[in-house]
C-alpha cells in the first residue's frame, strides 16, 4: 500500500493537524516508511509465541470484586455546580 499526498492531507485533516502543502510529500513518505515497517513485522514468524503484557514476566494483580464505600450521594453532589433531585443537572444540548 502506498500513501499519496492527497491521502496524507486527508489523514492530517482527520487528525486535525495543520500541514502546509509543501510538507505533504515528506509526510506521505513518512507514512510509507511506517507502512513498510509494518509490512516487515507481518513477515515475522510468531508461531508458538504467546502474547505478553510486559517485557518482564509478571502476573497482573487482581483485586477482589466487592462492594465498597457507597451511599455518598450527598457528598458527591455537594461538588456539583447544579444538582437537582439527587442527580447532576447539565444544560440541555439537544433541541
Amino acid at each position: 500500500m502506498s500513501i499519496d499526498e492527497s491521502t496524507a492531507a486527508r489523514v492530517a485533516k482527520l487528525a486535525r493537524i495543520k500541514v502546509e502543502p509543501d510538507a505533504l510529500p515528506g509526510l506521505a513518505q513518512e507514512f510509507n516508511t511506517i507502512l513498510g515497517f509494518i509490512e516487515q513485522l507481518g513477515e515475522v514468524d510468531v508461531e508458538g509465541v504467546e502474547p505478553m503484557t510486559s517485557v518482564t514476566p509478571q502476573r497482573l494483580t487482581r483485586r477482589a470484586d466487592e462492594v465498597t464505600d457507597g451511599d455518598q450521594q450527598a457528598a458527591i453532589l455537594k461538588n456539583a455546580p447544579d444538582a437537582r433531585e439527587g442527580f447532576f443537572a447539565v444544560p440541555k444540548v439537544v433541541e
